[in-house]
């Protein structure tokens, strides 16, 4: 019984630690994979990490094609890594280092449908709840403003406050920690 205690403990910590932290990043925004997004502009404000995703969602009207820096450069499809027209494509980012995606309309391509990304090596990690980001400068009063001020609209928020996909992995690890507490009270009226 008590083997079944710890390896549950651990599975379920191991399971929790793995996930905390992927993101899920819908490329271009609101534009998506799309001609009328900014690409650069976009992949600027990212930091990608191994565990993270990106998804792209898109019309008919475009592919993404994973290619080598060459194809990236030269918008050539000639040596596909990964090829997708089904509107709705996810791509893991399970290694560090440089990924290259393009459409595979060569007009949409040299138009600047095409993303470049660095993935880092793991991020790491912080206490459940601690905002991830760079540390806060120190308190000046002559250019503090008051926080109802501070926040007019989405594109105003502190730099640990993704545009991604975050919401889910709190509800997740929500939802492990009531798993936990739920296995140890069973466990403890057994004993």
């Amino acid at each position: 019984m008590d083997n079944l205690l710890i390896l549950s403990v651990v599975a379920i910590l191991g399971t929790l630690l793995s996930a905390e932290g992927a993101v899920v990043y819908t490329v271009g925004n609101s534009a998506g994979w799309d001609i009328s997004a900014d690409f650069p502009s976009w992949v600027r404000n990212q930091t990608f990490y191994v565990g993270d995703v990106l998804v792209f969602q898109y019309n008919k009207y475009h592919t993404v094609n994973e290619v080598d820096k060459s194809g990236y450069d030269n918008c050539s499809t000639d040596n596909t890594l990964l090829t997708d027209s089904t509107g709705n494509t996810t791509v893991p980012l399970t290694a560090p280092g440089n990924r290259y995606f393009i459409c595979g309309v060569l007009t949409h391509c040299l138009g600047g449908m095409k993303l470049a990304v660095t993935v880092e090596r793991n991020r790491t990690l912080s206490p459940i709840g601690a905002p991830v980001g760079a540390p806060l400068s120190p308190f000046d009063p002559q250019s503090a403003t008051s926080p109802a001020s501070a926040i007019t609209d989405g594109n105003n928020l502190p730099s640990f406050v993704s545009r991604s996909s975050e919401f889910g992995k709190g509800c997740g690890v929500l939802s492990w920690l009531c798993t936990l507490g739920t296995l140890l009270m069973v466990l403890a009226v057994k004993l």
